[in-house]
């Protein structure tokens, strides 16, 4: 599974693992799902790893895939410096299947005709798919598509056949049955389109004649051994935050190589209502590692002093992490490696330039990493998406309570906080978001919801508070259902349960007079508001 860009301390990845079987390259064009794309192959049971777009068909052909899907990207087919796939690659023979702005370069590499958009369709559709196309056999007449595009095709190549259509998008699907060629406009890949994983299993399986031999238990068998290879005799640090990634890693460290690894938790001040006693305790049941606890508060609150810009809170955050990394290391008789629970989610969102997704934002652990650190990195969820992940606890028997965990970013409550990091900032939104969160669990819904917290606004709004007029803080509520965080839906939660937190945190936080709930899904809000 490749890594389309490196940072500080990052190595080119190993030889892949799962080529003993036939598998499936994901040529990428820059899309923000690619890696998604390859995570529903492996739900299929098919290994699969990503390459650049660039690729030439020799270079195709030499390593040898089974199959071949062409990813979507932000650029346009006609647009100045556009990626284009190479035409030779679609007569290798291979069963291709073209999604997005692969069906757009699959086309106008056949000698179809692309228009570019005056606007751009994006969201739910509802597609229609031809029944005879073996793509959607077993697929209902109808059914929800997610759609991202500007430009479509305007007229199909004379090989390629009409194979489904939405109500603003003509061609939404076509196929060559001769070729195995399957081009779509619509993400089969994103959790928001039905029937998404019948069309990827339609695909390996009936089209490319794939059998499902890939699965998570296989991944951990795997990665035990490139751990064990990479580390040697050499001694690694591990950067504990409490988070389910972070533990997993433990877990997996503490299985591969035993006491070479030290975990260290470090407290910068920005983490919840007694989150920093809570995780010490709850890891130090499970994990077989070492545990030392930091205490930088103080230094992170100082860096940070001012600091309103996001982009710029992450870098801060992430050098500081470096270095109290590096303290520590020279302070318990030094390492060679750092290990990270960086998932796939944290690269895509930070990636950038030739060949790669658009930067959503850096992530601390990724873009955010100083360039003169002086440890090699050791990522071993770097290809995986969340709940990936959290069945990889499972296979590594760790408790749901720490599997089950709502994610919590890095840079803590200093993304959620618009604007300056001050304490009391954080004292009102450590106050707010516990309210809320209890309130989740007392109603039996945190587990109803992918991920949920407050956030702190940096505005104040006129309030009436014992018949006085008051001028005070505004905090937004955030709850989102998904499977995986590349894309999630605004959670509908019972409007008097909002009520009710509502009126519990303006009532118990000072300084909050108005409560707001964030109904944006991702796309095109992020999850996070910074």
């Amino acid at each position: 599974m490749s890594v389309s860009s490196l940072e500080p301390g990052r190595k080119n990845p190993a030889p892949s693992i799962g080529r003993s079987t036939p598998w499936v390259l994901v040529l990428d064009f820059g899309s923000q799902y690619v890696q998604l794309i390859a995570r529903r192959l492996r739900e299929a049971g098919v290994y699969a790893e990503v390459h650049p777009w660039h690729l030439e068909a020799e270079a195709v052909r030499a390593l040898g895939p089974a199959a071949l899907v062409i990813s979507g990207s932000p650029a346009s087919v006609g647009g100045e410096g556009a990626p284009h796939l190479d035409p030779a690659v679609l007569g290798l023979g291979l069963p291709t299947l073209g999604i997005c702005f692969g069906m757009q370069a699959g086309a106008h590499a056949l000698g179809g005709s692309v228009k570019k958009g005056r606007t751009r369709e994006y969201g739910r559709a509802t597609f229609r798919p031809d029944r005879e196309c073996p793509l959607f056999r077993d697929l209902p007449d109808s059914f929800r598509a997610w759609m991202s595009h500007a430009d479509s095709v305007a007229e199909l190549p004379p090989d390629l056949r009409l194979s489904g259509s939405t109500e603003s998008c003509k061609f939404a699907a076509s196929w060559n049955a001769e070729r195995k060629l399957f081009l779509i406009q619509f993400h089969p890949e994103v959790t928001h389109t039905e029937c998404g994983p019948q069309i990827f299993k339609n695909f390996v399986e009936d089209i490319a004649g794939i059998p499902p031999t890939w699965s998570m238990k296989r991944f951990l068998e795997l990665e035990i051994e490139e751990l064990r290879r990479r580390i040697g005799k050499d001694r690694v640090l591990l950067g504990l935050s409490g988070g389910v990634d972070s533990t997993v890693v433990a877990a997996l460290l503490g299985r591969a190589v035993g006491d070479q690894a030290v975990a260290v938790f470090v407290d910068h001040g920005l983490l919840r209502a007694d989150e920093a006693e809570q995780v010490v305790e709850a890891l130090g049941k499970v994990s077989p590692l070492r545990i030392h606890k930091v205490d930088a508060r103080q230094r992170f609150l100082r860096r940070l002093e001012g600091v309103v810009d996001p982009e710029a809170k992450r870098r801060i955050i992430g050098e500081e992490f470096i270095r109290v990394f590096e303290e520590e290391s020279d302070r318990l008789g030094g390492f060679r490696f750092l290990a990270q629970g960086t998932l796939y989610p944290d690269v895509i969102e930070s990636a950038g330039g030739p060949g790669a997704a658009m930067t959503i934002k850096t992530h601390h652990n990724v873009g955010g990493l100083p360039k003169d650190m002086r440890f090699e990195l050791i990522e071993p969820l770097r290809t995986l998406f969340k709940d990936e992940v959290r069945r990889l606890g499972i296979e590594l028997e760790l408790p749901s309570e720490l599997v089950d965990r709502h994610p919590f970013p890095g840079p803590g409550l200093a993304v959620r906080i618009m604007g300056p990091i001050t304490e009391p900032a954080l004292a009102t939104l450590r106050a707010a978001d516990k309210i809320f969160i209890d309130g989740l669990r007392r109603k039996k819904l945190y587990h109803k919801v992918w991920q949920a917290f407050a956030v702190l606004l940096p505005v104040q709004t006129v309030g009436v508070m014992g018949d006085e007029r008051t001028y005070e803080q505004v905090v937004a509520l955030r709850a989102v259902t998904s499977q995986d965080g590349m894309t999630a839906d605004w959670a509908r939660l019972p409007a008097s349960f909002l009520g009710d937190i509502s009126t519990r945190i303006v009532n118990r936080v000072p300084g909050v007079n108005r409560v707001v709930y964030d109904i944006s899904s991702k796309p095109p809000a992020t999850i996070e508001w910074e």
